[in-house]
């Protein structure tokens, strides 16, 4: 909610602060900021700051809330509607700043901060959601909204979100129900916070930790070899053991773990990482198992609570798809039209491994990585490693900015005046094609110890505009985990860890560029199933040639990367693509089955079970023992995709049909990207299938996708 309610605190309210604190010190997230364009100034704060500004901000919310409710007035759009939704910015503020970076420092004095300030933030939204008389005046101002003829369509729009936020949100509730909704809202927050710690925890954990020895390490590229030597040498002085030059590190982070699943000969050892990383957080300090089915078991008593048969039908309102239905029909058609060229994959990576392993070799799961690899090698002479010479991270950075400058007529200038909260941290100023300054991009790259795995958008700050049109602008954020350098070799990435960086720049994108008045229909907030296609259309360009003539030059001898390269991987990629379809319905599937129960899970549910049945339709390889999804599967349980996974192939579906248009009428046509330039303004002003159709003309189909992934010409 506190993303949607984002706008300036009073100065009345600043000063009597001020005046409270007079002699002390000052808490410099409850006061305006002095950091060039009051980004946040972590510079001056402290661990203790974040909790009292929470505290505190929830104080100063209330008293805003306070005064809408009791308006002697008559309910009207200015008086409550915009004042709502321009309450809330120093908890919203304190809550940003505390969660993005807890998650991107993993500092445990902030993890202890959070779990302990959460309880009270999910009873404060609650609290808002369920206040009688504020839900009496957003009601009467919904209710009569069609008499008023001065209302533009924003606020229109704006009055009609806000409406279904607190309807949705049990805001018709009665006596015990809605104290009952407040008790279930804390529980299930309260659960989210410890299920996405616990992954944290057990990502970290030195048991999730394989060492090998040089002999070991046969197949790897040079440079994932150098990075485990270096991940051992750190690993063995924090123990306060002494270096041994012929041990090895890989751990459950991606830029380790994806490498030696996909390189490595020795196959006894990819079965031992692959067990480990697919039995996190089941069983031992940090299992979810039990906290799963809570969480699941509480949806369901929230949306039986609402009068819907399940969480799904509950949480798909205001969404695209809308219903259950509608997403499984989305998912079934793609796995009608990607089962067999998946069968078709596997059958022929295993006819290949069974020349080296004989003929008794099953294809196992972690064997999908190594032998497609191996093939694509053989078939397209393509190898992940042959493109990351091209992709020295410097030159990659201003390829992938240089793409909104391309489109959009954007600039970046990086400002170290701008404080951020770790070393690592880049801030750019960016700015319009006219000069006008856009908003501030945060650029996190680096894994570290404790830092959230994947890759992830957040905000700091929402774009929004007062009633004399002044623009606030917004505060984006980018975080990845790359590799760090080691001595004095350059940063490389793999074509998927660039593909990942433009994912998350098209969500920078969507927040900078917003153009909106109110923070509820601002960048991002937009229909769940509608936000990823301005990260995965941005996806498209990693095969494109034009763009990537801009930056991807070889480190060592600068040439540009040779179109005979791009086509294998486009080749290659394409042979893989059925089965990452299908791997992403399994996830889309699993996330429907969990949310589309309608009797409770039982504290003695079988998971491993419960998973198997779910994922049977779209199953892809034997089911291993003990090797659970759910427990880790942060995106639906404590990551805000419950019943909305699919929203990365509804978004595909989207991202390719977008781009198709760009490939009709050039991939840099200045026309086409003002067209998309404006869906990324416009964020939830406008409905997004309206925004989606005036953009291409019609509405979106799968052809594009399947064209793209080959599966159909």
């Amino acid at each position: 909610m506190y993303k949607h309610i984002l706008a300036s605190i009073t100065a009345l309210t600043i000063m009597s602060f001020a005046d409270e604190a007079q002699g002390a010190r000052v808490n410099p997230l409850l006061v305006p900021s002095d950091a060039p364009f009051q980004a946040v100034p972590f510079n001056k704060l402290e661990s203790p700051d974040y909790e009292e500004a929470v505290v505190e901000g929830i104080r100063i919310h209330n008293d805003e809330l306070d005064a809408i409710a009791s308006c002697a007035d008559a309910p009207t759009f200015e008086n409550t509607i915009a004042a709502f939704d321009r309450s809330g910015v120093a908890l919203n503020r304190s809550v940003l700043a505390l969660s993005n970076l807890e998650a991107a420092l993993g500092d445990t004095v902030l993890m202890n901060i959070m779990a302990k300030v959460t309880p009270l933030i999910s009873e404060h939204e609650t609290g808002v959601l369920l206040n009688e008389k504020l839900w009496n005046r957003i009601k009467a101002v919904y209710d009569n909204k069609d008499s008023r003829n001065d209302l533009n369509p924003e606020q229109t729009r704006l009055v009609s979100e806000i409406y279904r936020s607190f309807a949705e949100s049990g805001a018709n509730l009665k006596g015990d129900d809605r104290d009952k909704y407040r008790r279930l809202s804390s529980e299930l927050s309260d659960l989210n916070v410890k299920f996405s710690q616990n992954i944290t925890n057990d990502m970290a954990n030195p048991d999730r930790r394989l060492w090998v020895k040089e002999g070991d390490t046969a197949g790897l590229p040079e440079s994932i070899k150098i990075a485990a030597r270096e991940a051992a040498r750190e690993a063995l002085e924090a123990e306060g053991k002494s270096d041994d030059e012929s041990l090895y590190l890989f751990t459950m982070y991606m830029p380790s773990y994806s490498p030696f699943m996909k390189y490595a000969d020795n196959r006894e050892l990819r079965e031992k990482l692959y067990k480990l990383y697919n039995t996190r957080n089941v069983g031992g300090e940090f299992d979810n198992t039990q906290i799963l089915k809570d969480i699941a078991n509480i949806r369901l008593e929230i949306a039986n609570l609402m009068g819907k048969p399940t969480f799904a039908d509950y949480h798909l309102q205001g969404t695209m798809a809308a219903t259950p239905e509608a997403v499984m029909e989305l998912l079934e058609q793609l796995r009608e039209s990607y089962t067999e060229p998946m069968k078709s994959e596997l059958a022929e990576i295993e006819e290949f491994a069974t020349k080296t392993e004989g003929d008794d070799f099953k294809l196992m799961a972690w064997d999908y990585s190594y032998w497609a690899n191996k093939l694509k090698n053989e078939r397209y002479a393509f190898n992940d490693e042959d493109m990351k010479p091209y992709f020295e991270l410097e030159n990659t950075i201003n390829g992938v900015l240089g793409l909104a400058t391309k489109l959009y007529g954007y600039k970046f200038k990086e400002n170290k005046n701008i404080p951020v909260y770790h070393p690592d941290v880049k801030a750019y100023e960016v700015y319009e094609k006219d000069g006008a300054i856009l908003g501030v991009l945060y650029a996190d790259f680096f894994y570290r110890a404790g830092k959230s795995p994947g890759a992830w958008m957040t905000e700091f700050r929402t774009e929004t505009k007062d009633d004399s049109g002044s623009r606030t602008i917004p505060l984006i954020s980018i975080v990845c985990n790359f590799s760090k350098p080691v001595g004095n070799d350059p940063v490389l990435l793999t074509p998927y860890e660039v593909e990942t960086f433009l994912h998350e720049f098209g969500h920078a994108l969507h927040g900078l560029s917003a153009q909106a008045t109110y923070s509820t229909l601002s960048g991002t907030n937009v229909y769940h199933d509608f936000v990823e296609l301005f990260s995965q259309f941005n996806e498209n360009y990693l095969t494109e040639k034009e763009f990537l003539d801009s930056f991807a030059k070889h480190y060592k001898t600068g040439k540009k990367m040779p179109e005979e390269l791009i086509e294998k991987f486009v080749r290659s990629n394409q042979f893989g693509a059925a089965y990452a379809c299908m791997r992403q319905l399994g996830f889309g599937y699993l996330d429907m089955a969990y949310h589309t129960i309608k009797e409770p899970l039982r504290a003695s549910a079988d998971i491993e079970a419960f998973e198997e049945k779910a994922q049977d339709p779209v199953r892809t390889f034997d089911v291993v023992e003990g090797c659970l999804l759910s427990p880790a599967f942060g995106h639906i349980f404590s990551g805000g995709y419950a019943a909305g996974y699919y929203g990365y192939k509804w978004a595909e579906v989207l991202d390719a049909d977008a781009f198709a248009a760009f490939q009709e009428n050039g991939i840099f046509d200045n026309n086409t990207a003002g067209k998309f330039k404006k869906m990324l303004q416009s964020g939830g002003t406008v409905d997004p299938l309206e925004l989606y159709k005036e953009f291409r003309g019609k509405e979106p189909s799968v052809d594009a996708l399947l064209r793209r992934d080959g599966i159909r010409k």
